[in-house]
Formats: structure tokens, C-alpha cells, sequence
């Protein structure tokens, strides 16, 4: 956290199932410390949590408890509670409950684009606080909420995203091109083959090894390349990054910097490496 925070980086994501519960402790241990070694103040930065699949007590012999998962107000409100508890705070700053002073703001994760007007509709009419952005996947697989879907929301209510996921679970690295799965990366993993099948496509990889001479030119690596095609969006407020090591970090930051060389005649060459580029206007979700 702290060469995030020194690389300009605000913003720290969480969610009560990440790590069982473990990853709300482990920053509640850097968050202290920061502020103990007066790295930075609480107000310095933005946390985020998420609520709905509980952790890992939400599991017992007898099976799940209900209770402790989903979106009923019981949950929303107790599993808030109990990730404040793991990460020692007060409150969070972004998260899906508002009303007890827990959280200033709530977004929403995956929503289709109908039920977010509904609910910014819905809470104009009360006079209550409507949700500010969505968390949704993006990438150069993964593109139609942002670059399609959400167009209406992000004109109407400059709705805002977090985009997550924007390496395509490591396809867009390049690591697995030639057929190559590293031992100990995640699609070398067996409970991970239905993500596997999802992104490791011949197709997708096909477009990656095409993408290579295009980020030799820019002077970056492909990862580089590829969380830079998002970070130039426009509807992208911000991205999730899942660094393994400082380094890595350190490399996707980085990015700032590179986004810079990608001018229009760029990513006109990067759309027709992948050719999918959603096509605009309404669709069912």
C-alpha cells in the first residue's frame, strides 16, 4: 500500500469474502500503520468494501448461513459492521449501505444499466442518495459495459467505474501465449479451469501475439500495453490492480506515463488487432 500510495494511488479495494475475511484484516494492519508512522491520515484515502457472499464464518458444518450472505438489509447492515471490525475503522468510504453513518457513498457491482437508472430514478423521487458508480469488468476481452452498456448512465448521471479485472485473469500479460500455463499461475489451478475456458480462447491469444509489436514501438511491456488501452477510457474513473510483488506494481504504474503514447492512430491499430469493439446503443442485459 504504501509504494501504491507514493505511485499517486488513493484508492484501496476490498470485500468481505477476499482472503475469507483475511484481506480487511491485513489492511487494517497497514492502514494503522501508515497512520502511526504518519504516512498519510484516514481522510487521505478511499477505501471500498463489498457485501453479498459473506466470509468465512458465513460457512458452518451445517451448511451456509443465510443470514450472513446476499443483500437483505440484515446482512447489508451486519456485514458492514463486521468489516469495519476487521479493518479497525469507523467507516468505509464507499460501500452499499449509507444510512448508519458507516459509509458516505454506495455503488453498485455489475448492474445492468436498467436497475442503475431505476435506483438513481428511485432515489431522486425519496430525496435519497443514489449510487455513484458501478464496479465492472473491462478490458480488451471484456468491453460492453463500459464502452457500450453504461453510455446512458455515464451522459445522465456521470456515473462512475472501477473497473476490475483489466488484464483478463493475466491473458492480456502474454504469459500464456504458445500454449504456455506456468506452474503456479492461475490457470495452472483446477478450481480455475471455468475461468480458463472463459478467457483462454485461440482467438484472444492470437490478438495478444499481434499486440506484441505494437507495444515494442511504445517502449512497454504487453501488460503495460493493455492496462493502458483502459486507463485512457474516458468512463473509466478508476482500475483495480492484483500486483503479486512491488515490482509488478511499480511496472503497472507506470502506466500513466505510457497512456500518454497512445494516440489516436494507436488505438485505432490496437481495435483492429481485436476487432470487437461493441457497437453503440441499447441492448437487452
Amino acid at each position: 500500500m504504501k509504494v501504491a500510495y507514493e505511485g499517486g494511488v488513493n484508492v484501496f479495494d476490498n470485500a468481505e469474502i477476499y482472503a475469507n475475511g483475511d484481506s480487511e484484516i491485513l489492511m487494517e494492519r497497514a492502514v494503522n500503520r501508515g497512520i502511526k508512522e504518519k504516512f498519510w491520515s484516514r481522510s487521505d484515502l478511499v477505501i471500498t468494501t463489498k457485501l453479498f457472499f459473506g466470509y468465512n464464518s458465513s460457512i458452518s458444518a451445517g451448511g451456509e448461513k443465510l443470514n450472513s450472505v446476499g443483500l437483505s438489509r440484515k446482512h447489508v447492515l451486519e456485514g458492514a459492521a463486521a468489516s469495519l471490525d476487521r479493518m479497525g475503522l469507523e467507516y468505509v468510504d464507499i460501500v452499499s449501505v449509507i444510512d448508519t453513518g458507516k459509509a458516505f457513498y454506495w455503488a453498485t457491482s455489475e448492474w445492468p444499466v436498467e436497475r442503475i437508472f431505476e435506483a438513481c430514478e428511485v432515489a431522486e423521487k425519496l430525496n435519497m442518495v443514489k449510487p455513484i458508480a458501478d464496479q465492472c469488468e473491462h478490458s480488451l476481452i471484456v468491453r460492453d459495459k463500459v464502452d457500450r452498456d453504461y453510455e446512458p448512465v455515464f451522459e445522465k448521471y456521470r456515473y462512475g467505474t472501477m473497473i476490475w479485472s483489466p488484464l483478463a485473469s493475466g491473458v492480456l500479460t502474454g504469459k500464456y501465449l504458445n500454449g504456455n500455463v506456468p506452474d503456479g499461475s492461475r490457470f495452472s489451478m483446477e478450481d480455475m479451469h471455468w475461468l480458463k475456458q472463459f478467457y483462454f480462447s485461440e482467438n484472444s491469444l492470437s490478438a495478444v501475439q499481434k499486440m506484441k509489436p505494437i507495444a515494442e514501438r511504445l517502449g512497454c511491456t504487453l501488460e503495460q500495453l493493455s492496462l493502458a488501452f483502459s486507463y485512457v477510457k474516458q468512463n473509466v474513473t478508476s482500475i483495480v490492480l492484483g500486483a503479486t510483488s512491488v515490482k509488478q506494481l511499480k511496472e503497472n504504474l507506470e502506466v500513466v506515463e505510457i497512456s500518454k503514447r497512445l494516440t489516436p492512430a494507436i488505438m485505432d491499430e490496437i481495435e483492429s488487432v481485436w476487432n470487437n469493439k461493441p457497437k453503440l446503443g441499447r441492448t437487452e442485459s
